[in-house]
């Protein structure tokens, strides 16, 4: 059996290269002390490293990856990394840089591997899903056992290790902030072994997943808030970098920023985000967290116009603050939360350091020391634990994520959703203190106290939750589990914890209840209509849910896009976009019919809503008719029609013409039909799709074939 070598073998002679690196002052001389490195490395034999597992799941590839194979003669970074992981988060950009730096024809490869935290991370799909959030366009496998990882002896994410063109290991760089030290070695690296000619110039079948996937509405949208006085939601629509805007009953009203990222103040049209999270609305004006530039962002809807609230677009390391707001670095904000302690705050969750942070906006009467616009460090020492404290600074946060304010007696507080260390914890507008509500456990360095489980303060288990929403009028907190794929709620008087929706695995069914119902990494979620409605980001499903929380039932949450047509330049008329059917829509398959050509086929659509809804106005409702493969039978009609009024049947006449060689056609009747609670609320959309199979007879005939179509949702 082969002998490899370990990272604990290098690390005795990188760290010569690293002290002598300090001690360098010029460019020139820190090339010089790497290119003599790289030649005392040649002179070893015993630094190969073990190769890729077989049968491990490859993302981005045409195949598996071989160190001894495909990636021969090529300089190989590693990067071990967990998808949950802040500080992994921050690498990204270094690495695509680097790749955009150096190409695979110049002989650099970065591999991404996988190695999970949380057993939610093992799972392919919700790997790749990271994958497609992310962006990362270099080749991904899955080590779910850590089995690399292991062999190697790495110890913490993020970490990179960089390999020669035999597998040879070179160099390792252990967590974030080390930009300039990775395209050194990469350079030289690179450098070095092409002038002894020991690279190759061969691809090795990058094929990306994204290239794929279909066009949807939303991409992995990460949070959602509500303003309780207009009704209107705010959607962070992560993965395409805007922030939508929409009515209680799902118009389309605002779209600010994407498709792709950018950093651009100004105008509505022309404002860009990257991979924003999370939003606050209060009237006219949304509040956002623009996560991947490290900014705090301001939308007021009624002067058409973006700004920037905090941060200088790069990533911050000051864990103090203090500056004012767009002068003040920050890392990585995940979500905000205006409140008021005498005059308006906005809390931000700083993901990045570890940390909440406060932005003194410029009205109101601000508390006592503070100061207008500027924005400071609120709670956490920077470390990342789970450390509860009467001492806001010496308190520790491991990653948070989500916030909801308790702002009333006996509360006063701010509930955070620390997602790395499962736990939930509040945080109080009184005196800064640091307490323990749910999850985790009490030694503070263990960050690996994760589960499903219910029950009463650390008891309880939580796997990485991502959002929290505060229900004023029954004190509970609702939790998005991201991880378990559920919502819970929580009663902090009590620190009862219980599930209150999903299966616990992920999925994307409506069921008939709550706890048959499905959702994947749901990340934020808000609550509506007093209390009533809850709001859901189901994030990895790319859509919004909503829980009617008093008939115990779960829907899709419709985002009705108008369709515009320039009638002065267009004569042909306006085609509607269809959505998708959701997978939860029943098919019905009739008993077939006998037409001939000459006749007509009556389709008479008979829909029932469910007790207490109404149609909604603001999101018209239709039908859509179809014959796929068979066209010739629609030849020369309209496809599609509106649904106003489903107190009589609706009539849908379809003519049969002369039948070509392929007969016995299947007509299919396609309806979406929004509707709301008959007192007004959510928005839900239902749906239903009908396959009438036609019998086409041999000889032409006069009259018409009349089909009843009936569904009750």
């Amino acid at each position: 059996m082969a002998s490899y070598s370990k990272l604990s073998d290098l690390f005795p002679i990188q760290s010569q290269l690293d002290y002598a690196l300090e001690d360098a002052t010029t460019q020139e001389e820190k090339e010089n002390l790497v290119h003599q490195y790289l030649h005392k490395i040649d002179e070893k034999d015993d630094l190969i490293i073990p190769d890729f597992e077989e049968g491990l799941e490859w993302l981005n590839t045409d195949g598996p990856l071989s160190l001894r194979k495909e990636l021969s003669g090529k300089v190989v970074v590693l990067d071990f990394f967990t998808y949950c992981c802040i500080n992994c988060m921050h690498l990204l950009p270094d690495l695509h840089q680097l790749e955009q730096s150096y190409t695979i024809e110049d002989g650099l490869v970065v591999i991404g591997v996988h190695s999970a935290k949380f057993p939610n991370e093992k799972v392919l799909q919700n790997v790749r899903s990271a994958v497609l959030r992310y962006d990362i366009t270099h080749p991904v496998v899955n080590d779910s056992d850590a089995r690399l990882w292991q062999e190697l002896e790495v110890s913490c994410w993020p970490t990179l290790v960089v390999l020669g063109p035999r597998g040879n290991l070179l160099f390792s760089l252990v967590g974030e902030g080390h930009r300039e030290q990775l395209f050194l070695f990469t350079e030289a690296t690179l450098k070095h072994y092409r002038k002894q000619g020991l690279l190759k110039d061969h691809d090795v079948g990058i094929k990306l997943y994204r290239d794929s996937l279909p066009p949807s509405i939303l991409s992995f949208p990460g949070k959602i808030a509500m303003d309780p006085s207009s009704k209107q939601l705010a959607i962070a629509d992560t993965g395409h970098h805007r922030v939508l805007v929409v009515s209680h009953t799902g118009q389309l009203l605002h779209t600010i920023g994407g498709p792709s990222s950018g950093r651009r103040d100004g105008n509505l049209s022309e404002a860009q985000f990257s991979s924003p999270q999370g939003v606050f609305i209060k009237g006219d004006t949304v509040y956002v967290a623009d996560t991947e530039n490290h900014l705090v962002r301001k939308i007021k809807l009624s002067e058409g116009k973006v700004s920037t609230l905090a941060g200088v677009g790069v990533q911050g390391t000051d864990k103090e603050g203090g500056a004012p707001g767009p002068q003040q670095p920050i890392s990585s904000p995940w979500d905000v939360a205006l409140g008021n302690a005498g005059g308006d705050i906005l809390c931000i969750a700083m993901a990045g350091t570890h940390q909440i942070w406060a932005l003194f906006l410029e009205d109101g009467k601000l508390p006592k020391g503070s100061k207008k616009g500027t924005c400071v460090r609120f709670a956490g020492s920077g470390n990342e634990e789970n450390r509860n404290n009467a001492y806001p600074h010496k308190a520790g946060l491991a990653q948070p994520s989500g916030l909801a304010l308790a702002p009333t007696e006996p509360w006063e507080c701010l509930f955070i959703a620390d997602s790395e260390s499962s736990t939930i914890r509040s945080l109080s507008l009184k005196d800064g203190a640091v307490k323990h509500v749910v999850g985790g456990e009490r030694d503070p360095l263990n960050l690996f106290a994760f589960g499903d489980v219910d029950g009463k303060g650390i008891d309880a288990k939580l796997q990485h939750p991502l959002g929290v929403s505060w229900d004023e009028g029954s004190s509970l907190l609702y939790v998005a589990d991201s991880y378990n794929h559920k919502i819970k709620v929580v009663d902090p008087k009590t620190k009862q914890c219980r599930v209150l929706a999903g299966t616990g695995k992920a999925g994307n069914g409506l069921g008939p209840c709550f706890l048959e119902s499905s959702f994947n990494e749901p990340g934020g979620l808000c609550l509506g209509e007093g209390g009533k409605l809850l709001y859901v980001a189901d994030t990895n499903n790319h859509c919004i849910k909503v829980l009617n929380l008093q008939t115990k039932t779960v829907s899709l949450f419709p985002i009705v896009v108008q369709q515009e047509v320039d009638s002065a330049t267009s004569s042909t008329p306006a085609v509607r976009k269809l959505p998708k059917l959701p997978k939860s829509a029943p098919v019905l398959t009739m008993p077939s019919i006998t037409v001939s050509s000459g006749q007509s086929v009556t389709l008479f659509l008979k829909l029932a809503l469910p007790t207490g809804t109404k149609l909604t106005e603001e999101a018209p409702s239709f039908w859509s008719l179809s014959a796929e493969g068979n066209e010739w039978l629609l030849e020369g009609r309209a496809v599609t029609g509106s649904i106003s009024d489903l107190s009589e049947p609706i009539s849908i006449v379809s003519s049969i013409p002369a039948a070509p060689a392929s007969p016995d056609p299947t007509l299919t009747l396609d309806a979406w039909v929004y509707c709301c609670l008959s007192e007004g609320g959510a928005c839900m959309m239902k749906a239903v799709s009908f396959k009438q199979p036609l019998l086409i007879g041999s000889t032409s005939q006069e009259g018409s074939v009349a089909v009843m179509l009936e569904h009750a949702f």
